[in-house]
């Protein structure tokens, strides 16, 4: 791993346990292992370095969630379950990252960190209206609120994560890995979401 993936990835960790106000630049180097000027070298400051790594975390995103909007042998309804699996996995596997967007979103003080957020957020909302509008277009999916549909589907993820160990409890499911999630937690929570995006958004039948 090179010196900035080693920082990314110390800075990931350290937001996500102490916040972004919460962790220092000091605090990033001593985890990455590196000194405070290597920090300087790639990302300039702290606001940078977090800008980087939504940069680095949502780039991905975006590139899957287009390629999905433009694909042609999908149906509307298989977008929608593709969609589902991407978030359920995205998150799952980087929950940290998530839970610092989700978590720490209200109580940043920079203004343009927030609006980095948001442009993120807007860009993969626009390519899953795509999906919802071909969907109306071609009469499969009924008109919903899109964006509180959405919200639907993260915030049952995110719940997940922000409340990891209460919900393997009631749900009977159990990781050998306390700081991952069973398949048979991933494979329960996709299909449970998949049922709830089919009756939410198919025409009912007269």
């Amino acid at each position: 791993m090179d010196k900035r993936s080693q920082i990314l990835g110390a800075a990931e960790k350290l937001f996500a346990d102490k916040g972004f106000e919460g962790t220092s630049v000091r605090d990033i180097a001593h985890m990455a292992g590196v000194n405070l000027a290597m920090i300087s070298y790639y990302f300039g400051s702290k606001e940078k370095l977090f800008e980087a790594l939504v940069e680095y975390r949502s780039g991905y995103t975006a590139g899957v969630l287009e390629e999905l909007a433009k694909d042609e042998h999908l149906s509307p309804m298989e977008k929608m379950y593709k969609l589902i699996d991407f978030y359920v996995d995205r998150i799952l596997s980087n929950y940290r990252f998530h839970n610092i967007i989700s978590r720490q979103f209200s109580t940043l003080q920079s203004t343009d960190l927030k609006e980095v957020l948001m442009r993120m957020k807007e860009k993969n909302l626009e390519q899953i209206h795509k999906i919802m509008d071909d969907g109306e277009k071609l009469g499969v999916f009924r008109k919903v609120d899109l964006e509180l549909t959405l919200a639907s589907i993260i915030g049952t993820i995110s719940q997940m994560t922000l409340s990891k160990e209460w919900y393997c409890r009631i749900l009977g499911i159990l990781s050998p890995d306390p700081n991952d999630f069973s398949p048979e937690f991933v494979v329960r929570l996709k299909s449970h979401l998949k049922d709830l995006i089919h009756a939410h958004l198919s025409i009912p039948k007269s």
